[in-house]
């Protein structure tokens, strides 16, 4: 089958403040838009896809990130599930079968479109639907078992010639006499409403979707699960293969390196220790500080590589911040309203942003983690010490060692910054007609500012400053499956460097 209808339309307002600023089928579930599931389970598929609310967020998210799929996009104005089908189809050929399918349906992996010609019927087998199919009878009756899940298969478009151009599309095909066949979705989700959104997404977990993690008993088995989770496996055992030769001890203990195999620490991450004294946090603030300086003076320094570091803070950044530019809303403004206050937008200040971040080039590189938030660090509660966790093991092109003040300055991304509850989804943001109000639910670290500046011999105070902007703007296409992230992490940023500006 190569072509497939996207019904996309509503405003999705079952899922509350997640479709505040997006469509819903651009609602992340386990780091994947919603509409991303049907692209991959069908890659080949010519997609028509029927949008009625946020429109413009739809088409430019799909311009930077959907570019490798065969899409179009229908707006309409009407209202109900039955909505610009008679668009959609009216150049199809005549005999060709085609899918229409709910945006908030998620197949399983094993589903497959049946090999005989007919029409089908979708079927609930693990979630409650407002319509249910019985005898080949649609009925106004909810049901789990036999409900009607949003997944259609006509054989010709003839099926659908008397297609109302509004109103729910099930109601219509209840009036219609057309035989369906029964195709039952085992293991499909519906992201309907915030419970099912909440029971079906996993993205609070530790872990990225590239990579796979078990846990028995005391073991962790950490592996990479597609291309990209498995080429950073290989700098992340070389970093810990590199420490624990030299003896460094603030890391697990391992016990293979393909697949990683670990001892479990008896800990927490430190973004879960949030409700500490002044004194306890004064504590463990220093323990990872002694646990870095450790790091960074393991072995000798070497000359910094300046292209290196103007890759990482520069070059990427600029980079990275290219793909998103016609995505988020004022980035083609001068200065951005954010909080109640205007800033200065990056693209408006290059070259002065650039001088400033070439004036703090390093003159030496010494080993570093190079991604050392809070998500990546634990105190082991049992020895009572730092643990550092998914190394990043190379800064631009070079392996293990870096500018040690990135090392810092991601330190202070989650210290300052609140970065871990930002990647845990734990934020809020409203753009409006001509402004922008986010909101990022505290680490409550931030109280540990100046100490932290004062207990690190030697630190740029304005460095790791205009470093934290950097990370926050370079974050937004890293953050690329959620679009509220993608904007959250540029006008953080933006905030952030135009402080510096």
């Amino acid at each position: 089958m190569t072509k497939i209808i996207i019904q996309a339309g509503g405003k999705g307002t079952r899922l509350e403040g997640l479709t505040r600023n997006k469509p819903k089928c651009l609602v992340p579930v386990n780091n994947l838009p919603i509409l991303f599931y049907a692209f991959k389970k069908f890659p080949k598929a010519e997609f028509t896809i029927i949008a009625d609310y946020k429109t413009d967020v739809l088409e430019k998210y799909l311009e930077s990130f959907g570019n490798e799929y065969n899409y179009k996009i229908i707006k309409t104005h009407k209202k109900g599930t039955a909505s610009g089908i008679k668009d959609a189809i009216k150049d199809y050929p005549e005999n060709e079968q085609f899918m229409i399918l709910w945006c908030d349906l998620i197949l399983s992996e094993d589903f497959k479109i049946p090999e005989t010609k007919g029409n089908f019927v979708g079927i609930s087998k693990e979630f409650e639907c407002r319509w249910s199919f019985d005898n080949n009878e649609f009925i106004h009756e909810p049901s789990v078992e036999k409900g009607v899940a949003g997944l259609f298969i006509f054989e010709t478009k003839k099926c659908l010639e008397n297609i109302p151009e509004e109103g729910a599309l099930v109601p219509w095909l209840k009036t219609q006499k057309i035989d369906f066949a029964e195709l039952p979705l085992y293991g499909s989700k519906e992201i309907g409403t915030m419970l099912s959104y909440s029971e079906n997404n996993e993205c609070l977990r530790r872990w990225r979707p590239f990579n796979s993690m078990k846990f028995d008993g005391d073991l962790v088995i950490k592996e990479g699960i597609n291309e990209q989770g498995r080429k950073i496996a290989v700098d992340e055992r070389a970093w810990y293969k590199f420490v624990k030769e030299n003896g460094y001890e603030f890391i697990p203990e391992i016990y293979e390196y393909e697949p990683l195999k670990m001892k479990k620490v008896q800990g927490k991450n430190i973004y879960d220790y949030d409700c500490l004294t002044r004194s306890q946090k004064e504590d463990i603030l220093l323990n990872i500080i002694e646990a870095l300086e450790n790091l960074h003076n393991l072995v000798p320094a070497k000359p910094a590589n300046i292209e290196d570091a103007k890759m990482n803070y520069i070059h990427k950044t600029f980079e990275r911040l290219s793909k998103i530019e016609k995505l988020v809303p004022f980035a083609d403004k001068e200065f951005i309203r954010i909080n109640g206050h205007y800033y200065k937008n990056v693209f408006f200040d290059k070259e002065n942003f650039t001088n400033i971040l070439e004036k703090m080039m390093p003159k030496e590189f010494k080993l570093i983690h190079g991604d050392c938030t809070f998500s990546n660090l634990m105190f082991d509660t049992f020895n009572m010490k730092t643990i550092l966790i998914d190394p990043r093991g190379y800064f631009g092109n070079t392996k293990l060692y870096g500018d040690v003040d990135y090392d810092w300055a991601k330190l202070y991304y989650s210290l300052k910054g609140n970065y871990d509850q930002f990647n845990r989804k734990k934020f809020t943001l409203d753009i409006k007609e001509k402004e922008v109000e986010l909101a990022i639910k505290p680490n409550n670290w931030e109280d540990m500012e100046e100490f932290f500046f004062d207990n690190i011999p030697n630190i740029d105070k304005n460095k790791i400053k205009a470093l934290h902007s950097v990370i926050w703007l370079s974050l937004t296409t890293y953050a690329w499956e959620d679009y509220d992230s993608i904007c959250g992490a540029f006008y953080n940023g933006t905030i952030l460097a135009g402080e510096m500006l």
